[in-house]
C-alpha cells in the first residue's frame, strides 16, 4: 500500500495541475478577446511604381560548337552460355470441397 507521504504528494501535483490548467485557460480566453492593433494603419499606402523602359537590341549571333567525334567503340565479344535450366513444374492445388452438413 502507498505511504502517507506519497499519496498526498500525488495529491498536491494534480491540484498544482489543475490549477495551473485553470489559470492557463483563463488566459488563452483574454488573450483571444483583446483586439488586436491593425497594422495597416502604421505605413503609408504604397506609391506607384513607374515602368522602366526597356531597351530594344538583337542578341548576338550563337557561337558554333566543335566537338570532336565521338570513337568508335569495338563490337561485344560473343558469349557462349550453358543452355537454361529448366523451371521444375508447379503442383497445382485445389482448395478441398467443404463436406455437406446432414
Amino acid at each position: 500500500m502507498a505511504s502517507r507521504t506519497a499519496v498526498s504528494s500525488l495529491a498536491l501535483l494534480l491540484l498544482a495541475l489543475l490549477v495551473s490548467c485553470a489559470v492557463m485557460s483563463t488566459a488563452a480566453r483574454r488573450l483571444e478577446e483583446e483586439e488586436a492593433p491593425k497594422e495597416e494603419d502604421e505605413f503609408p499606402p504604397h506609391l506607384p511604381m513607374p515602368e522602366l523602359p526597356v531597351p530594344e537590341h538583337e542578341l548576338p549571333p550563337f557561337p558554333e560548337v566543335h566537338l570532336p567525334r565521338k570513337p568508335e567503340l569495338p563490337p561485344f565479344p560473343e558469349v557462349d552460355l550453358p543452355p537454361k535450366p529448366e523451371l521444375p513444374a508447379v503442383p497445382e492445388f485445389h482448395f478441398p470441397e467443404p463436406e455437406a452438413k446432414p
